[in-house]
């Protein structure tokens, strides 16, 4: 069963919450991680860690760069 853009966004702000204590209220679809919620290269590789295993998909290194916002990601893994 495809999860629901909500039930993604849900996912992500935990994730995020729980790597760099940023609120989840704040991961917003149209955040960008490094300029809106201020992540770090070191930080995203963990997310994406946690993300591939809270959502059971697998985040290619040459992908994650692409990954520029939370919807972006939330895009990624639904497709």
């Amino acid at each position: 069963m495809a999860l629901t853009e909500q039930e993604i966004l849900a996912g992500l702000g935990k994730i995020v919450n729980e790597i760099t204590g940023i609120p989840a209220a704040e991961v917003t679809p149209e955040k960008n991680f490094v300029d809106d919620l201020d992540i770090d290269s070191l930080s995203m590789v963990e997310i994406a860690v946690a993300a591939q295993d809270e959502f059971g998909v697998e985040i290619p290194d040459d992908q994650l760069k692409h990954l520029k916002t939370v919807k972006d990601v939330i895009n990624f893994i639904q497709n």
